[in-house]
Order: structure tokens, then C-alpha cells, then sequence
């Protein structure tokens, strides 16, 4: 008879635990019971689930089908009533009684709510599961959130938000934050990048009082008096071991359940690992320790002998782009003495904390690369006495060595390399040996850069150091299975042959597929149309469906249309055309977007002609929101209205907008006009920026504000509008001219480097010229306004049998 094994929550834990024991045929019937209606996830990776760089399918760490293909009994979304140990049974909400062998509790922790008078307001709301996460991710841009609690996850959570575009305000009761991570330099560094990104800090800021209208939150009263409004309340203070369901069985508890060192509570035939757990007067939030609970427990429960230690932790986090690492005791004391580097320029600051020569706490900000070194010297309490010179250089100053690699080689086998999953250099090494060549490998076989990715670069350089001259760095990708090329070899091709059509791609780059695939071509069709304007005729069979239709396709089969407004400004007559179209074609929902334009949602397809033809008639011309091409030119009122304006950047960026509006580009590209330093239109994390000053403009590209967030880099700083609208085009046009398809400018200005941009489009200013007249000359041959040119041809917006829409869109 195989043993019955019910088990008490799918979180992180107990979803590693299963894991152990299906690939250890440990031969149990299991039921799992879950308050959440769904099975393991990644909640580590809810961060970027909200800030939109993952998606939730993305996180899943057990789905239906694993459950299924191992036999497991899954009861999502149902609650444990009540436990009788005497029994053995277990009774399920709707009063099903099952009978256990064995019964483990993953029943994690829950979040703490302060209890201040409004905390029971509509809008008040933890940040611990899917569901609060959904309810952040449903807020749009210009809604206001208060996050209380400067720790890991309040900062996610703001982080998150802000990258879509919410205004949000940190309330943190400490002198600064992450106070039990950071000291108070590190932390100062932390909160300075923070607001840089938009985030407002307000640190040893106490809440009194949560105020509410029509029961709904409407702000946070300090007790300063200070009102902060907003439309949701976010309270990341802390967590608590949910414990009640053991306590009312009669297990042991204390902080938490109280566990030995087999993971065993005070009943022989009950487990416990996770959050919920206390061992040895200790509970535990880091991942690390309770993936090692859950090997334990699983060793336990197939009856193996194994303990659970505690091994001191190190935290390596990474917050809104900002790295940190801190490990050991880093307060002050008495016979304690500090080392600290700082690096302001580059925002680095390292502070190692020594007590008789053995280094016994470290924090550092801005540079973590060294961080796994000097957690080694922590746990094994190495005498530093002979380095002590050059120690807060790390470990490739020692010695006289030079290779980065050799401190990776000088790690010890038991030197953590994944904090998330625990996985040491050992078990990465003998991975290796027993045929793991690859990242991909590695992740399989131990899990290691499975979780947060943090971990990758060392983990790749493990590998490096292993397998020597066998390790292959990965080839950049080719363009696709037709080709062994890369997108750069195509590019270089096509201009130094002069290969003027697709056919002479096909024949002249041995393409395996006749006439390419749905992959190629969309990007081959850009490289020729960016190459050779005057000889290549563009190719409609060869976009994407939403260039192919001028429209943005929605999850239902339908349609979005966006016109152009020019700069943002607009006029009545263009809202009655708006608001005529939605009328007479029963748009169901009508948005601003936040690039100052109006989105008609939910158009159907046959209707696209018609609304094209009238909303053309009434002189409006398409916003390209489908296109990789310029999207919007945001501006904010600059000196025409607001008293801080320092240029008229609404009349600059309406006339970059009628420059640019209709160019093809790698990828989409966003432009942004700020008439002063206040910066209104947000131009510091678009492709390209603008802000004007007392002296001009600053131009600056390079930024992003989607899956990734980064800040524009100055390129240059320019007297004259005319000189600003030239370094915008030049650039634009130089990217159009050397990026990789479906790359961003960012992350082609990463590969090519922001100095090599500025020697051709600032420094050289013949080369500039030529620029600005290569982009014109293609403007006057590609521009154009595909409603007015396609309005009354219903025939041309047929379904693509062989595009499809790339997941990027």
C-alpha cells in the first residue's frame, strides 16, 4: 500500500519537497491542498511580473500538466478546516475527511497588517500574492499609490508600479531603507536612485491614520500632519508564520512550528518547512534556507538520515536596477574597525566591517561582482591579516593576479553560486563533469540560475573555468533557421554587395528557404528598405500583421486606431472626428495613452477602411502605434504656458514629430520634449530625449521605460533648436542605418558604445549632414499615410497566412 502524504500549501518549499520526491519515486499517494487557486509559482519573480518584464506563465513553476503526469491530487483554491492527529485525518472546507500517513505544513507566512484606524478601507491591500499584484498591475498611469514599509519588498512593489507609469510615494518609519540590509550610506545611495527614477522617499515618516471617502482609501495621514492622496494603499511591513491551522491541531509553535532538525514538528507523523517553520528560535523569509528544508524534509519523509543546518546567509538583491549585497553583522562595536571605498561617479560604495582581522560584515552598493569572495572570508572567518592592504579590492588585486576568472577558480567546492536554490561551486562542477556544457545544462541538471538570474554571468564562468579551452561562449544567433548569418553579417552583406532585392538575398546569401521565412523577412525587408530606398520597393507580404493593417490586433480578433496628434496639442474639430468614429462604429472603449493620443479599442476589422476614410477626411493621419517607427513625441507646455519653461519645447516637439512621423526603424522609438529640468514629459527614459534649459537643449537617447527601465545618456548639449532637431535626426538615422531588427536603441547603443554615437553624429558634422540628407532623401520616398493611401481598399487588408505577430508587439 503506498503511503498517503497530504501536503498543506503550494508555495516555494513544499514545491521543491514534491519535486525531491517524484524524482526519487519515493512511491507516497499525494494530495496537495492550496489556499491559492493555483499550484507553485515563483513569488520571488512577482516583481517583475509587475513591473511587466514576465509575465505570470512565466514564473510557473509546477503547472497542471506536472501535477498530473505525477500523479499528485491537486485541491487548489480549497482550505484545510481542521486536523485530527489522533485520527490522521484532515478535513477539507467542504467537509471531506482524508486520512494522512504523513502531513506536511507549507502553510507559509501571511503579511502584516498595521493596524491603523482606515486599515480596513477598500483599497488597502498587502503585497504577498497574484492577486495583490493584479490588483497593482490594474492601476494606470497617473494614479497615485502609497507603499508603506522601505524594506525588499515594499521597493519592488513601488519599483513596479512606477515603471508603469503610477505615481508612487514610499512612507518608511526608519531613518533609511532596508535598514536590517543597508547601513545608512548604502541605504542613502539606495533612496537617491530611487528618486532619480520618480519614486518620492519619505523616510522616518510615521503613519497615523489611513483616510478613506465612500469606504474607499483616499490617503495616508502622517503624524506630522503631512496628507499623502492616493487610490491604492500597499502595506509591505513584514510577514508573519501562519500558524494557526497547527496551533488549533495542538503542534508546538512559537514564532513559528516549531521543528527539529529533520524538519519533524512535535507530532513524529507532521512536517513543517518555510515560512511558517521555527527551528532553534529561528524563522526564515530567504529562499536558500527553505529549499534546504525541503531537501531535508523530503529525505525525512523516505525515511533517509538528513539535518538541517543553519549556515550564515548572504543577501545579494537587486532593486529597481540597483545591485546590492550585504552579509554578516555590519553594526558598529566596540574593537570593530571599517574599510570603505566609494566611488560616487560611478555610485559604488563598499564598506567591510573587521574584528580581529576576520572580516565579519560586508555591504555593498552599486557593485556586487566580488560579492560570493567576500562571503567565503565571512563564513570561514579567514584571517584577512595579509591583505588587509588591498582587501576592498577584492579578490583579483591579491596576489598580483589579473584574470577574473582565477577568483572564480580559487573558490572553494563549497562557495554558494545560487543563493535561490543553494547550489554551490561543487555541484555546478560536477554537473560539468558528468557532461553539462551550457548554461542551459546547468540549469536543468541543478537549478542553478534558475530563479532570480542573477547568478548566470558566475555561473557561466564556472563554467569558463572548468571546461577551459571546451567552453564554448555561445555564437551570436542567426537570423533564423534559413541561415547561418547574423543579423550584423546581413547588413554588412546587403550594403557591401549591394544586394538590392529580396530574390538577391535569397540567391546571393544561400538562403536555405526559397523565399525566406516568417522570421526573415520582416527583418530583411527593413535592412533593404534602409539601404537602398531608391532602388528597393518595399514589400507589404513581408511585415508583421499590424503593419499589414495599420492597426494594433487586440486578444479578441479586434482592432486598436490611434491618429496622430502632433505633440500631444489637438483641436475640437479632431475630437468630434474622434468622438464621431467612436459613435458610428461602436467602439467599445475609447483610452488616453500615455503618449498624449487617443486609443479607439475594439474596432473590427472590416471597419478599418471606413473609420480610416473619415477620420482621414477630418485631417487626421495615423499615430503608427503598430509600427516599429516613431511612435509619439511627448511634450509638456513649455514656455508657451507653464512659468518654468525655459524653450518652447511643445513647438520643437511638434515639428520633430512632422520630421520623424512615418520613418522605418529597427524598433519602435519614442521621443520626449521637456521645456525644463522639471522634466513633465518624462524625456530622461525615452530612445530619445530632449530637455531644455536656460542655455539650449540637452539631448540625450538611450532610455526605456517598458519590459526594461533605463535612463537616457547625454549625447549632446546644443544652443539653437535647429541644432537639437539635427543631432535627433542624425542619430535616428544612424541607428536606422547599423541596429540589429527588433532592437531598441538602447540596447543597440549598449553594443556599439555612446562614444562611437557621438564621434558620428556630434563630433563629425560633415558626417552629421550626410545623416540628416540619407533620412530625408528616404522620408521623401517611404512617408506616407497609409489611411489616406489605403482607406477605400478593403481588399488589402487580408489575414497573412504566414506572418505572424511577434510577441514583442
Amino acid at each position: 500500500m503506498r503511503q498517503k502524504l497530504i501536503v498543506i500549501g503550494a508555495g516555494m518549499a513544499t514545491g521543491r519537497m514534491l519535486e525531491t520526491l517524484v524524482e526519487q519515486n519515493a512511491g507516497f499517494d499525494i494530495t496537495l491542498f492550496n489556499a491559492e487557486p493555483r499550484g507553485n509559482y515563483n513569488r520571488i519573480m512577482l516583481s517583475p511580473v509587475l513591473s511587466g518584464e514576465k509575465t505570470y506563465a512565466e514564473i510557473v513553476t509546477h503547472d497542471a500538466d506536472w501535477y498530473s503526469a505525477h500523479g499528485i491530487t491537486c485541491r487548489f483554491g480549497e482550505r484545510v478546516a481542521d486536523i485530527n492527529t489522533a485520527a490522521k485525518t484532515v478535513t477539507a472546507e467542504n467537509g471531506d475527511v482524508l486520512h494522512y500517513d504523513k502531513l506536511v505544513f507549507g502553510t507559509g507566512s501571511n503579511p502584516f497588517m498595521i493596524p491603523l484606524p482606515g486599515h480596513d478601507l477598500e483599497g488597502v491591500i498587502a503585497y504577498r500574492d497574484l492577486e495583490d499584484t493584479q490588483r497593482m498591475m490594474d492601476l494606470g498611469e497617473g494614479h497615485k499609490v502609497v507603499v508603506i514599509g522601505g524594506g525588499l519588498l515594499g521597493l519592488e512593489a513601488a519599483a513596479g508600479m512606477a515603471a508603469r507609469g503610477v505615481d508612487v510615494t514610499v512612507v518608511h518609519i526608519m531613518g533609511h531603507l532596508m535598514e536590517r540590509q543597508l547601513d545608512e550610506a548604502a541605504g542613502y545611495l539606495l533612496r537617491r536612485a530611487l528618486i532619480d527614477k520618480g519614486i518620492t522617499v519619505k523616510c522616518a515618516a510615521n503613519s497615523k491614520e489611513i483616510l478613506g471617502q465612500d469606504g474607499k482609501v483616499r490617503a495616508l495621514l502622517l503624524d506630522d500632519g503631512t496628507e499623502l492622496p492616493c487610490d491604492l494603499l500597499v502595506m509591505a511591513v513584514g510577514i508573519r508564520p501562519n500558524i494557526k491551522l497547527a496551533a488549533e491541531a495542538g503542534l508546538a509553535v512559537g514564532k513559528g512550528i516549531h521543528v527539529d532538525d529533520q524538519m519533524v514538528t512535535s507530532d513524529a507523523d507532521i512536517l513543517a518547512v518555510g515560512e511558517c517553520v521555527e527551528h532553534q528560535g529561528a524563522i526564515f523569509g530567504l529562499v536558500a534556507p527553505l529549499y534546504e528544508q525541503a531537501k531535508v524534509a523530503a529525505q525525512t519523509l523516505m525515511g533517509e538520515q538528513a539535518a538541517f543546518v543553519q549556515k550564515e546567509l548572504s543577501t545579494k538583491l537587486k532593486v529597481t536596477g540597483c545591485d546590492l549585497f550585504s552579509a554578516g553583522d555590519f553594526a558598529e562595536g566596540d574593537g570593530r574597525e571599517d574599510i570603505v571605498f566609494r566611488d560616487p561617479a560611478r555610485g559604488v560604495y563598499k564598506r567591510l566591517v573587521l574584528e580581529n582581522n576576520v572580516v565579519v560584515g560586508a555591504v555593498f552598493y552599486g557593485d556586487t561582482t566580488d560579492s560570493n569572495w567576500f562571503f567565503g572570508l565571512i563564513r570561514d572567518k579567514t584571517d584577512i591579516s595579509d591583505i588587509r592592504e588591498t582587501l576592498i579590492f577584492g579578490p583579483n588585486m591579491q596576489g598580483g593576479a589579473v584574470d577574473p576568472l582565477q577568483a572564480v577558480a580559487a573558490l572553494p567546492a563549497d562557495a554558494e553560486i545560487c543563493g535561490c536554490n543553494g547550489i554551490c561551486k561543487g555541484q555546478i562542477v560536477t554537473a560539468i563533469e558528468g557532461g553539462a556544457t551550457t548554461l542551459a545544462d546547468i540549469k536543468a541538471g541543478t537549478k542553478a540560475s534558475g530563479s532570480c538570474g542573477t547568478c548566470t554571468g558566475l555561473v557561466e564562468q564556472v563554467l569558463a573555468v572548468t571546461l577551459g579551452d571546451d567552453f564554448v561562449i555561445p555564437a551570436a544567433a542567426s537570423v533564423c533557421g534559413c541561415t547561418e548569418l547574423t543579423h550584423e553579417d546581413v547588413r554588412r552583406l546587403i550594403k557591401s554587395q549591394a544586394l538590392k532585392s529580396q530574390d538577391a538575398v535569397w540567391q546571393q546569401l544561400a538562403w536555405s528557404t526559397p523565399n525566406g521565412c516568417h522570421v526573415c523577412r520582416p527583418a530583411i525587408n527593413y535592412y533593404l528598405i534602409a539601404d537602398w530606398p531608391l532602388e528597393y520597393q518595399d514589400d507589404p507580404q513581408s511585415r508583421f500583421v499590424n503593419e499589414r493593417n495599420h492597426a494594433n490586433i487586440q486578444k479578441d480578433g479586434t482592432y486598436s486606431v490611434v491618429p496622430r496628434m502632433w505633440g500631444g496639442i489637438t483641436t475640437p474639430d479632431e475630437l468630434r472626428a474622434i468622438a464621431d468614429a467612436a459613435d458610428k462604429y461602436n467602439v467599445p472603449t475609447v483610452k488616453v495613452t500615455g503618449g498624449q493620443r487617443i486609443d479607439l479599442l475594439g474596432v473590427k476589422k472590416e471597419d478599418l477602411p471606413s473609420m480610416w476614410y473619415d477620420l482621414n477626411q477630418a485631417g487626421m493621419v495615423s499615430g503608427h502605434a503598430y509600427s516599429k517607427g516613431l511612435r509619439t513625441v511627448k511634450t509638456c507646455v513649455g514656455t508657451d504656458h507653464c512659468r518654468f519653461g525655459t524653450q518652447d519645447s511643445t513647438g520643437l516637439g511638434i515639428k520633430l514629430e512632422k520630421l520623424l512621423w512615418g520613418s522605418w526603424t529597427p524598433h519602435k522609438v519614442k521621443l520626449g520634449v521637456s521645456g525644463c529640468p522639471r522634466n513633465c514629459a518624462e524625456a530622461t527614459c525615452k530612445d530619445v530625449g530632449i530637455i531644455c534649459v536656460d542655455s539650449g537643449y540637452e539631448v540625450s537617447v538611450a532610455g526605456a521605460a517598458g519590459m526594461d527601465v533605463r535612463e537616457t545618456e547625454l549625447l549632446a548639449k546644443v544652443a539653437t533648436e535647429d541644432e537639437a532637431i539635427a543631432v535627433t535626426t542624425a542619430y535616428i538615422q544612424i541607428y536606422r542605418e547599423n541596429a540589429k531588427y527588433l532592437d531598441r536603441g538602447y540596447k543597440w547603443v549598449a553594443k556599439v558604445g555612446l562614444d562611437w554615437v557621438k564621434e558620428q553624429v556630434v563630433d563629425d558634422l560633415a558626417n552629421r549632414a550626410a545623416l540628416v540628407a540619407r533620412f530625408e532623401l528616404s522620408q521623401s520616398i517611404y512617408r506616407n499615410d497609409p489611411w489616406a493611401e489605403h482607406a477605400a481598399k478593403a481588399d488589402t487588408y487580408q489575414p497573412l497566412a504566414d506572418l505572424t505577430l511577434e510577441a514583442a508587439e
